[in-house]
């Protein structure tokens, strides 16, 4: 938990707890024999006061009510070392995933409420695959006790079954066995479906438009392919999902698109986790190619009004922005009658850069710059709204004159050398460099100023002879140093001899 002022975190700010489960004999097991030796019993008591804030067979939010009562419950004073306590034993039940706390404001009534959002605790095999917990267990307990409570929780199977090959899946899923009606969807139902409550929203993040459904992959995904399983399992994993939705939108990838290329080999690893490096890395390659066949189809088709009339229900979407503690970046000038601060500030935020990118050509994107931006993204690996407000940069100021593949590699470089990772971070360091260059040029045209004036100024020294006509460059020229002195005789005897050896050499 993260609070940077202990005054927004007192005993009198209240509080819902939330829970979408209910804990079975099995993880109230693992709660004490793998977690608690972890985080410790206090922390395991926390997570027991809020799971019992509502009945066993209950789910959802709790009355908002002070937290004195948690302060009260768990036997700490209500001063600064108990709530210092109380937000070290939460931060141990974040890191482990077993809650989420979020902290919401009402302006109206200035008052702050914090919402403890409970994660049901990993199943075994879960658990002991994830390597962060099984290390940090190790750490607690020693090697030799972690693989005995492996061994009696994830027991392995019967030793009869050894000599069964060739397993099938032979599982009847659920569009074989059931058909729905063609009736249209009723839109309050599926309103009221599709609404995710905010503690299960997974750092405020928005989800893109949602392309990529679980059951079309599995109508269109190959019965007989080695990977069948492991996408039946994606239903299960959520955030997988929506990371598929933002790589589909990212890339303009369709359902069977995705399909393809969940279908090669090499994307999932053995436990059925999936790569997204080299998943990332084949739909770039798929995009890239798409591009190519665009480029094609343009040469021979004119560009309708029909693009351009595309483009205004995406930019809509933005209207409802996130709320940001930093001062919003200016409108580009091509975009200040199409939308507004805070929607342009939310594409940054959102968008992929892919899409980003295409906003500010009206044509193709130049190839240069797809394959400048395309490493930024899978080489150096800067997050989505870094590389966004690097194109505003680039792209969106008054200094494109300067825009060349050198100067985004260099910009990007510095910004990968800085730390930036944060759209935050982002816009500050825009800012800085926008301060660098007007104090440059305030220089240069300062000094260019004073070079101009004392041209100026010896100018008119010289007088107007001559003025409207380029001169010539001063020549140095033999100076009057006085009265000439008089050479002696002797001396100009012997300088006359030696001239006459050098006229006539033959005769000396």
């Amino acid at each position: 938990m993260r609070v940077s002022n202990r005054l927004e975190f007192t005993e009198n700010h209240r509080y819902v707890a939330y829970r979408d489960f209910a804990l079975s004999g099995l993880e109230r097991k693992l709660l004490t024999r793998l977690y608690q030796p972890m985080i410790g019993a206090f922390a395991v008591g926390l997570y027991l006061l809020l799971y019992h804030h509502l009945e066993d067979d209950r789910t959802g939010y709790s009355v908002p009510e002070p937290q004195r009562r948690l302060f009260l419950g768990l036997d700490l004073e209500p001063n600064a070392a108990g709530r210092q306590a109380l937000i070290e034993q939460a931060s141990r039940l974040e890191a482990v995933g077993l809650a989420q706390v979020f902290r919401q404001y009402d302006p109206a009534t200035e008052e702050t409420l914090y919402e403890y959002a409970l994660l049901r605790p990993l199943a075994p095999g879960e658990f002991f695959s994830n390597m962060h917990l099984t290390l940090l267990l190790r750490d607690k307990l020693g090697k030799v006790a972690l693989l005995e409570l492996k061994d009696e929780l994830v027991p392995a199977p019967p030793v009869g079954l050894a000599r069964f090959m060739n397993r099938e899946d032979v599982t009847m899923p659920f569009y074989e066995l059931f058909s729905l009606s063609a009736a249209p969807v009723d839109p309050e139902l599926e309103t009221a479906l599709t609404e995710i409550a905010p503690a299960r929203e997974k750092n405020g993040a928005p989800s893109p438009p949602e392309r990529i459904r679980h059951s079309e992959m599995l109508l269109r995904f190959p019965r007989g392919s080695a990977n069948r399983g492991h996408v039946e399992r994606l239903h299960r994993q959520p955030e997988t999902m929506a990371q598929l939705n933002f790589l589909a939108y990212k890339f303009d990838l369709d359902v069977p698109d995705v399909c393809r290329l969940l279908d090669e080999d090499g994307l999932f690893a053995g436990d059925g986790t999936l790569r997204w490096d080299e998943l990332q890395h084949r739909a770039n390659l798929v995009y890239r190619q798409g591009r190519k066949r665009g480029e094609e189809r343009e040469r021979r088709l004119s560009r309708s009004d029909a693009a351009e009339a595309e483009g205004t229900p995406e930019e809509d979407a933005y209207e409802t922005a996130m709320p940001s503690t930093v001062q919003p970046l200016d409108i580009p000038e091509r975009f200040r009658l199409r939308v507004s601060v805070d929607t342009y500030n939310a594409m940054l935020r959102r968008e992929p850069y892919t899409r980003l990118l295409e906003r500010f050509f009206p044509g193709t994107v130049p190839d240069a710059y797809v394959r400048a931006f395309e490493r930024i993204d899978l080489n150096y690996k800067l997050p989505e709204p870094v590389i966004n407000v690097l194109i505003h940069y680039i792209l969106g100021m008054d200094h494109t004159q300067r825009l060349t593949v050198k100067f985004i590699d260099s910009v990007a470089s510095n910004m990968l050398a800085k730390g930036i990772d944060t759209f935050e971070k982002a816009v500050a360091y825009v800012r800085s460099q926008v301060k660098l260059n007007e104090t440059l040029e305030r220089r240069r045209r300062g000094e260019d100023d004073a070079a101009r004036g004392q041209a100026a100024g010896s100018g008119r020294s010289r007088g107007s002879a001559g003025s409207g006509a380029r001169r010539k460059p001063a020549m140095p020229v033999v100076e009057d140093r006085g009265a000439e002195t008089e050479i002696p005789a002797e001396e100009l005897e012997k300088m006359r001899e030696l001239a006459r050896k050098l006229k006539n050499p033959g005769k000396s």
